[in-house]
């Protein structure tokens, strides 16, 4: 059973496939287990990481309290135990946040960073008054009506039951992460880095606006912007083709030499 240290933190990981490495970064929700319409996928072509943040899945969870400020060390724990050095991030929700932090903190080891259904923390005055009023509206919806699509749940009543099941796997809770938009990085500090960034939007998120992902995107210069028609906040469970499609594009794309500094 693989397993990286993460500041005496055991942090559990799974590799599968070979070729390029795609690793792959949960949100509030999920565990490494979320992502298995991407590892059958994927694995073919890419390598592909799945991990378990501090208080999910499989994770060390025995801490009487989660610090979300951690949780970018528990990628960079995997990223270098395995070795990596040209690896794509893919956040999900605000697992992104952690994925960003982490590509910042290990820039020799990540190539770019995925920022999936998130605005990845940046600090930014603009972005956070736009992702607060999106975020009012989010909230006067049931969860799980932000999260899928009313005819997903109605069409597939057996996988909106196992999507909602994933989360009884973890310990740690959505609360457990909302700090970690503190201290966010600036548009400036991840263009220093040379880590290219893409934001991934689904047209019908009730969570976060293809407006204001659109907007993140014009204000980070080469960036880049994918929206997947029709899909809703969990592209990843719920229009797997799609969100397939574009992470392979994606992986694919951002492989240029980073700029030198």
């Amino acid at each position: 059973m693989p397993i990286a240290d993460s500041d005496g933190t055991s942090i559990y990981y799974e590799r599968h496939g070979s070729g390029p490495a795609i690793l792959f970064v949960h949100g509030s929700g999920g565990h490494h287990a979320a992502w298995w319409q991407q590892v059958a996928a994927l694995r073919d072509e890419f390598t592909v990481v799945t991990i378990d943040l501090r208080g999910f899945g499989k994770s060390d969870s025995s801490m009487p309290e989660f610090d979300g400020q951690d949780f970018p060390g528990d990628v960079v724990a995997v990223l270098d135990q395995e070795d990596l050095t040209d690896a794509m991030l893919v956040g999900q929700s605000i697992g992104s946040v952690a994925a960003l932090r982490a590509g910042l903190l290990r820039p020799e080891r990540v190539s770019s960073v995925v920022l999936g259904h998130s605005l990845g923390g940046i600090s930014h005055p603009e972005l956070k008054e736009l992702a607060a009023a999106d975020r009012a509206e989010a909230v006067k919806l049931p969860v799980i009506d932000r999260l899928l699509t009313k005819e997903f749940q109605t069409g597939r009543a057996d996988l909106t039951f196992l999507f909602q099941q994933m989360g009884t796997f973890n310990v740690a809770r959505m609360q457990d992460l909302r700090n970690l938009d503190t201290n966010g990085p600036s548009l400036e500090e991840i263009q220093a880095s040379g880590v290219k960034v893409a934001f991934l939007a689904g047209e019908k998120d009730a969570v976060l606006s293809v407006k204001t992902v659109t907007r993140a995107h014009e204000l980070l210069p080469g960036s880049h912007l994918e929206i997947v028609e029709g899909a809703p906040h969990s592209m990843y469970w719920e229009t797997p083709g799609p969100y397939n499609a574009a992470i392979a594009h994606l992986r694919r794309t951002l492989t240029a030499p980073k700029d030198s500094a």
